[in-house]
């Protein structure tokens, strides 16, 4: 990019409340200088090169990063392909990188922020390469939500657990998936309750554990509150996990089409019914729930 930088480097799991921090600061001291904001972020996350084995299931994945950082008041975002040659950069080396690239002069980081390798590039190893290059650095201190520190693992393991008021808090936003619309076994309507089908997401997305939800689903042109079976269906017989959603709104033909849902409560647990009159009463409560979930009116349930 043109002209001189104030520049953030990390992850970015999430783009929690921690790091929305970061980013406006960086955009606040750009704005005061003149100069240009840059987030610098990294494809894939860095563990799955350095110790895939440790590579946690991740919050965002690369295109709903894209949507975030969008929707951030930083000029621009770099993703640096995260090679196993990167991996091995110094502190020192890293920063050249960006002082070449992206003509850095400010350098802000989160408190527990390191890069380079072993991640060896902490506040005061940056201080010093910035009182020898030329640029400046400063650190924005941690956000706390309920008296604990927000970080991408406390939100991962909020949702591991179901626990998705805690993570709503420490992102500052509901959890969400982007996920294309497949075709089912068509079962939802013979129930009463059609149904559309989401593709699983890619393997390295962290969903919630498996239950019914109640969620809001947007599409290009659309929008609709619904509930969401995520899991087995034991009451068919069928063991393979699958997104299943109810729209109360109804939709148009969605086969093909991405939709972004939005987890706003955890309803119950998967359940294996007798019969598929006792699912049917079941879901029609479900779908009671649901709607005071997301504060819609409540209306007749189907049939």
């Amino acid at each position: 990019m043109n002209g001189p930088t104030v520049v953030t480097v990390g992850s970015f799991d999430g783009l929690h409340l921690g790091h929305r921090a970061v980013l406006e600061e960086i955009a606040v001291r750009a704005d005061r200088t003149g100069w240009r904001s840059l987030a610098v972020t990294f494809a894939p996350h860095p563990l799955e090169v350095v110790n895939p084995q440790a590579a946690p299931p991740l919050l965002t994945l690369d295109d709903e990063r894209r949507e975030l950082f969008a929707q951030s008041p930083v000029h621009a975002v770099a993703f640096l392909p995260f090679t196993r040659i990167l991996a091995h950069y110094t502190p020192d080396e890293f920063v050249r990188l960006l002082l070449d690239r992206f003509a850095l002069r400010e350098l802000v980081i989160g408190h527990d922020h390191g890069f380079g390798r072993g991640r060896a590039g902490d506040e005061w190893v940056l201080r010093e390469l910035g009182a020898r290059l030329g640029f400046a650095v400063d650190v924005v201190p941690p956000i706390q939500v309920d008296g604990r520190e927000v970080s991408s693992t406390l939100i991962r393991r909020a949702l591991a657990g179901g626990d998705l008021a805690t993570a709503e808090r420490h992102l500052g936003r509901r959890y969400s998936m982007t996920g294309a619309v497949v075709r089912g076994a068509s079962r939802g309507r013979t129930l009463g309750f059609r149904t559309i089908n989401v593709q699983v997401p890619d393997r390295r997305k962290l969903l919630p554990p498996d239950g019914v939800y109640a969620v809001d689903v947007e599409w290009a042109g659309g929008h609709s509150g619904g509930m969401m079976h995520i899991g087995p269906r034991p009451t068919f017989g069928e063991a393979d996990r699958s997104l299943e959603i109810h729209l109360f709104e109804g939709a148009p033909e969605l086969y093909g089409h991405r939709v972004k849902v939005t987890w706003a409560r955890r309803l119950r647990d998967v359940q294996a019914f007798p019969t598929a009159e006792a699912l049917q009463r079941q879901l029609a409560r479900d779908r009671q729930e649901a709607l005071a979930a997301l504060a819609v009116p409540p209306t007749p349930s189907p049939g």
